[in-house]
C-alpha cells in the first residue's frame, strides 16, 4: 500500500495539470461584461387564489433571460433569508458562489498547471452558466459555496442486507437524504420472502411490509423539506417469491383510492384523505432476468428461489407473471421494469459488486451506497442556423463541464459515511442534455425517423466519448479512480463496447456524419489514453429529467423527451402571460424549404388550433416534424421506445424517461413495449396509460365539444392564454310561469336538517330554488332566504346550472360530514351538498361526469365497467336523463328573445403550458397540480416539473 502511494505521488509530481484554452470567452474581457444587466421584481403568486407565494425585489438578471428562468433561480437557489442583507440578489453572486468555489478545489488538488489556466477555467464556466449553456444539478446550486454541508449528488442508491439493523439504517438514510433534497433508490431483495422462516422459528415479514414503513417516513418528511418532495425507488427482483405480491401493491391501493373517492373522500393528489394510502411515496420496478424474458418467449415454468440459500421455493409460468406486471402497470403505471443482464453488461465495476438498484427517475444505475452528481448541456446553444452542430463547441465544453463535475466530488459533503467512501473511491458523474426534441424540430427532423435518431444516436455518443476521453486525461494527472485497478479489464472492455456501438450506427447522410466522425476519433484516442493511464471516473453520463435546470436554461423539451405541444404559455416582464408558437416550429419550417409567407400561414394556424394537421401550404409528408408527446399528433409510445433504444449503448447509466400510451391501450400493449425493451437492449423502461391515476384530473370533454377549444385559441393575447370572438346576447330574465313543477327534499348533512325545493321550466330547465334551514326570523334562515333569491333570478338570467355548481361543490365549513342521501355520502357543507343534489337532479350524464359528480349505481357501473364486466353499457347512461328530470339550464343566453348579439372577448385563464394544452385539446391532461404554486405540472423524464416555480416530483 505504501509502495503504491509513492507511485500515485510520483506520478501527480510529474503531471503538469491542465491546460486550458478560451472557447467561449475573450482575453480581457470578463463574462460579466458582454452582456447587459437590468433589474426586476419577482413576485411569485398562485394563480388559482392570487396569494403571494414568495417576493423579492430589485433582482438583477441579463437581459435576455425569461421572466421564468429568473423566477426560477430566484426562488430556488437564492441563498439567505429573504429581506436581510444576506439574501442573494443577482445572478452573478449566484455563479460566483460556486465557480469560486470549484476553482479552489481544482487548484488545491492539482488539477490546472498554473493559476492562469485555473482562471480561464473560472471564466468559460461562468460564460456557460450565465449564458444557459449548461447547468449544475439543483443540490449544486443550493449547498455549494454556502454555511450548509456541501452536498452535490442529486442521485443516490442505498444497500439493506437481510436483518433488522440493516433495515433500520435504511430508513434513517433515506430520511436523511430526503432532508436534502435528493432521491433514493434501493433494492429489497436480500430480505427474506415471507414464505421463509426466522432463526426463531417463525415465519419472515417479507419486503412488501417493511416498505410501509418506509413510505410512511417519506410521506413525512417531503413536507418538511425546505428544498422539494422526497423521490425513491424500490426495487424487487423477479425470482423473489414475494414478487406477485409486490407486483400488485400499488394496484391494489388503487383500488382502495377508487373505493373511498367515491365514498366521498377527497382522493385528489394532495388531497387531504390520500394521506391514508400506502406505498405512493415511490415509484416501483421489478428487476427482471434474461433468464425470466427467455421463459416469456419459450412459455416455460420460472423459478422464485429462497433468498438464504437460493433453493427453489416455488414456481410460476413466466408468461403468466409477465402478464401480472403489465397488467398492474396498466392499471397504475407502477411497476416499472429493469433489465438486469443488460446493466450488468456494461457496468465497468463488476469486481466490486453488482448493479442491484437505480436513483428514483432510473437514470443512475452503479454500486450499492454510491451517488451521482448530474449536469446537463442545453443542445440547441450548438445548433447552427444552417442546422449544422457546432462539434468543437460542444467537445470543448463537455471537456469544461466534466474536469469541473470531477472538482465537486474532492470537497462534496455525503449523507453517509458508507456513500462518502464509495463516491470518492469510483467517482461517478453523470453529464447529460437537454433540449434534444428542440433541436430535431428545429432542424426539420421528426423525433420519431431514422434522421432524428440518427442525430441524437452520434450526439449522445460524442457526449460520453468525448467526457471519457477527459477523464483518461485527468487519470494522468490526478490519478485514476481508486477501484479501477481491480477493475481494469471490465472496464476497458465497457469502453470498447461503447466504442462499436458507436460504429455501428447507421447516418443518413446529414449533420449526423460530421457528429460520428467526431465521435469516433473521441473514442479512439480516450481509449488509447486509458489504455494508459487508466480512467478518473468509473461513470460519466446518464440522461436525466433536467426538471427545474432546463427551465433555469430556457429549454423548450426536457432531457430526452420530444416537445410537450407545439403551443406554449408564456410569462411575460410586468406580470402577463401570453399564448406563443414553439420558437423551433419557423425554424424547423425555414430548413424544411418553405417562404416566408407559407411559414406565417403556416404558424398561425398552428396558433388558432395547436397543431399542424391542415397547416395551409405545409406537405403532409413534413407533418411527422412536428409531431409531439401530446396534442392532436402524438408519437406512438415504440417511437419512444426505438429513440431510448438509439442513444442507450452510448450512455453509461440509463435515461430517465416514461413512455405514455393512449388510455385506450391494452394490457397487451404494456406487455409489447416492456418487451420490446429488452430486445432493443434498454436498461429501464417506465408507461403511464393515460387517465390509469386516480389522483389526478381523468374527466375528458365531451367528443361533440373536442374542436371548440381550436376556436378558442385564437391569437397571442397579454393576460393569460387567449381571447377568442364570440357571438353572445345580452341576458333577458325568462321568468316561470305562476304554475310549474317543483319538488322537495330533505336532507341531513351532519344532524343540520333542511328542505330544498327547485322549480323548473315547464320545456324543463332549473328555474327557482328554495333552501329551509332554521327557524323563520333566524339569522341563518334569512341568510338562506336572500341566497335562495340570488341564485334563482341568475338561473333566469341564464347563468348555466353548472357554474353554479363548480363553484359551490367542495366548498368546506360547518356543518360537514355525513348525509342522509344514498347518492351523496358525505359532504364538506350545506352548500357542497345542495349543488351536488341539484347537479344530480337537473345536469346530464356527461356534464356530471366532468364535474366528478356521479350516483351510487354510477360509480358502481363505472367500477364493474373498469374492471371489464361485459354487461355493463355506459353508453346508455351516458344518453339517460338526470335523476329527476331530462333537464338542462333553460335559461340560457341562446334562447332569450329579443337580444341584441354583440361581440365580446371571452377569454379562458390557464397557468401553465400543460392546462393551454388542455384547453386546445379539449380535454384534461393527466398531470398533478404542483404543490407550491397550484399550476399544473408538466412531464420531465419519470418526473414532472412545475413552468411556474420549478418544483419537481422527483430528483432531477
Amino acid at each position: 500500500m505504501a509502495g503504491e502511494t509513492k507511485t500515485k505521488a510520483a506520478s501527480r509530481k510529474e503531471a503538469q495539470g491542465l491546460r486550458v484554452e478560451r472557447v467561449w470567452t475573450k482575453e480581457g474581457v470578463h463574462p460579466y461584461d458582454e452582456v447587459t444587466w437590468e433589474r426586476r421584481d419577482i413576485v411569485m403568486t398562485n394563480w388559482r387564489d392570487g396569494s403571494i407565494n414568495f417576493e423579492q425585489r430589485g433582482v438583477e438578471f441579463p437581459d435576455f433571460w425569461s421572466v421564468n428562468a429568473a423566477n426560477i433561480v430566484t426562488t430556488k437557489y437564492f441563498r439567505g433569508a429573504v429581506g436581510t442583507d444576506a439574501r442573494e440578489w443577482s445572478l452573478r453572486q449566484l455563479i460566483d458562489r460556486v465557480v469560486t468555489v470549484y476553482r479552489k478545489a481544482g487548484e488545491d488538488h492539482g488539477y490546472f498547471a498554473t493559476p492562469a489556466d485555473a482562471e480561464v477555467f473560472a471564466h468559460e464556466l461562468t460564460w456557460m452558466l450565465l449564458h444557459q449553456v449548461f447547468s449544475f444539478n439543483s443540490p449544486v446550486w443550493f449547498n455549494v459555496g454556502t454555511q450548509s454541508p456541501q452536498q452535490v449528488s442529486a442521485c443516490f442508491i442505498l444497500a439493506v442486507d437481510d436483518s433488522m439493523d440493516s433495515i433500520l439504517d435504511w430508513y434513517k438514510e433515506e430520511g436523511l437524504i430526503f432532508k436534502g433534497g435528493s432521491g433514493s433508490g434501493v433494492n429489497l431483495s436480500r430480505i427474506r420472502s415471507s414464505k421463509e422462516l426466522l432463526s426463531s422459528g417463525g415465519t419472515a415479514s417479507g419486503p412488501v411490509s417493511f416498505m410501509r414503513g418506509a413510505d410512511a417516513s417519506a410521506g413525512t418528511i417531503k413536507s418538511g423539506g425546505a428544498t422539494r418532495r422526497a423521490a425513491k425507488m424500490v426495487i424487487l427482483d423477479v425470482d423473489h417469491p414475494d414478487v406477485e405480491e409486490f407486483i400488485e401493491t400499488k394496484a391494489r391501493e388503487e383500488d382502495k383510492i377508487r373505493a373511498l373517492r367515491d365514498a366521498g373522500f377527497d382522493m385528489d393528489l394532495g388531497g387531504k384523505d390520500i394521506v391514508s394510502v400506502q406505498y405512493q411515496n415511490a415509484n416501483n420496478s421489478i428487476r427482471v432476468s434474461a433468464e425470466f424474458m427467455q421463459s416469456i418467449e419459450d412459455d416455460a415454468e420460472f423459478a422464485l428461489r429462497s433468498r438464504l440459500d437460493g433453493s427453489v421455493v416455488s414456481t410460476v409460468k413466466g408468461r403468466e407473471l409477465f402478464r401480472k406486471l403489465a397488467q398492474a402497470a396498466w392499471e397504475c403505471a407502477d411497476p416499472g421494469i429493469q433489465y438486469d443482464d443488460t446493466i450488468n453488461a456494461w457496468h465497468t465495476c463488476p469486481e466490486t459488486g453488482r448493479i442491484t438498484a437505480s436513483n428514483p427517475c432510473s437514470e443512475y444505475m452503479h454500486l450499492d451506497n454510491s451517488s451521482c452528481n448530474l449536469a446537463s448541456l442545453n443542445l440547441m446553444k450548438f445548433l447552427n442556423a444552417d442546422s449544422t452542430f457546432q462539434v468543437e463547441k460542444f467537445v470543448k465544453s463537455v471537456e469544461f463541464i466534466i474536469t469541473a463535475m470531477d472538482i465537486s466530488i474532492c470537497f462534496a459533503d455525503f449523507p453517509t459515511e458508507k456513500i462518502g467512501a464509495t463516491t470518492r473511491a469510483y467517482r461517478q458523474l453523470g453529464i447529460g442534455y437537454a433540449n434534444l426534441g428542440a433541436l430535431l424540430m428545429a432542424s426539420g427532423l421528426a423525433y420519431d425517423s431514422d434522421g432524428g435518431r440518427a442525430v441524437a444516436a452520434t450526439i449522445s455518443s460524442l457526449m460520453t466519448g468525448t467526457a471519457y476521453r477527459r477523464s483518461a486525461e485527468l487519470a494522468g494527472i490526478v490519478g485514476a479512480y481508486d477501484g479501477y485497478a481491480r477493475n481494469a479489464a471490465p472496464h476497458q472492455r465497457v469502453m470498447r463496447q461503447h466504442a462499436t456501438a458507436n460504429d455501428a450506427i447507421t447516418t443518413v447522410g446529414g449533420v449526423d456524419v460530421a457528429i460520428k466522425a467526431a465521435a469516433t476519433a473521441e473514442w479512439a484516442r480516450g481509449n488509447e489514453i486509458g489504455a494508459k493511464h487508466g480512467w478518473r471516473n468509473s461513470q460519466a453520463s446518464v440522461l436525466a429529467p433536467t426538471g427545474t435546470i432546463g427551465l433555469m436554461m430556457d429549454c423548450d423539451t426536457t432531457g430526452v423527451e420530444p416537445d410537450l405541444a407545439l403551443v406554449k404559455f408564456k410569462k411575460l416582464v410586468g406580470g402577463g402571460s401570453m399564448q406563443i408558437v414553439n420558437q423551433t416550429v419557423p425554424r424547423a419550417l425555414r430548413n424544411l424549404g418553405y417562404q416566408e409567407e407559407q411559414v406565417e400561414a403556416i404558424v398561425e394556424h398552428i396558433s388558432e388550433h395547436g397543431h399542424v394537421v391542415d397547416a395551409p401550404g405545409l406537405k403532409a409528408e413534413h407533418y411527422a416534424v412536428f409531431d409531439c408527446a401530446m396534442g392532436e399528433r402524438t408519437i406512438a409510445p415504440m417511437g419512444h421506445v426505438r429513440m431510448m433504444s438509439a442513444i442507450q449503448p452510448f450512455i453509461s447509466g440509463a435515461i430517465s424517461k416514461t413512455v405514455n400510451m393512449p388510455e385506450a391501450a391494452t394490457v397487451e400493449d404494456v406487455e409489447e413495449i416492456y418487451f420490446q425493451g429488452w430486445k432493443l437492449g434498454l436498461k429501464a423502461l417506465a408507461i403511464y396509460r393515460d387517465n390509469c391515476k386516480v389522483g389526478q384530473p381523468l374527466s375528458a370533454v365531451n367528443k361533440s365539444k373536442k374542436d371548440e377549444p381550436a376556436e378558442a385559441v385564437r391569437e397571442v393575447v397579454q393576460e393569460v392564454v387567449k381571447t377568442e370572438k364570440v357571438i353572445e346576447y345580452r341576458p333577458v330574465r325568462k321568468r316561470l310561469p305562476k304554475k310549474r313543477p317543483s319538488s322537495t327534499v330533505s336532507f341531513s348533512v351532519a344532524g343540520a336538517e333542511g328542505y330544498l325545493t327547485a322549480s323548473s321550466y315547464p320545456d324543463d330547465g332549473l328555474g327557482e330554488v328554495f333552501l329551509k334551514m332554521s327557524k323563520q326570523g333566524s339569522t341563518l334562515a334569512g341568510v338562506m332566504d336572500a341566497f335562495s333569491v340570488a341564485i334563482s333570478i341568475g338561473l333566469q338570467y341564464g347563468v348555466p346550472l353548472e357554474t353554479y355548481v363548480s363553484k359551490f361543490v367542495n366548498m368546506r365549513f360547518e356543518p360537514a360530514g355525513m348525509t342522509d342521501d344514498p347518492d351523496i355520502r358525505l359532504a364538506s357543507s350545506v352548500m357542497d351538498y345542495i349543488f351536488r343534489r341539484l347537479a344530480l337532479d337537473f345536469l346530464d350524464f356527461d356534464t356530471r361526469s366532468e364535474l366528478g359528480i356521479l350516483t351510487s349505481a354510477e360509480r358502481a357501473a363505472q367500477l364493474r365497467a373498469e374492471a371489464g364486466e361485459p354487461d355493463v353499457d355506459l353508453t346508455e347512461m351516458r344518453n339517460s336523463a338526470p335523476v329527476e328530470s331530462a333537464a338542462k339550464p333553460a335559461a340560457t343566453t341562446a334562447e332569450a328573445p329579443a337580444a341584441k348579439p354583440v361581440e365580446v372577448a371571452a377569454p379562458r385563464r390557464v397557468g401553465s403550458s400543460t392546462e393551454l394544452l388542455e384547453l386546445v385539446q379539449g380535454k384534461a391532461a393527466d398531470a398533478p397540480l404542483c404543490f407550491t404554486c397550484g399550476t399544473k405540472m408538466r412531464p420531465a423524464g419519470s418526473c414532472y416539473v412545475c413552468e411556474g416555480c420549478g418544483s419537481t416530483s422527483g430528483c432531477s
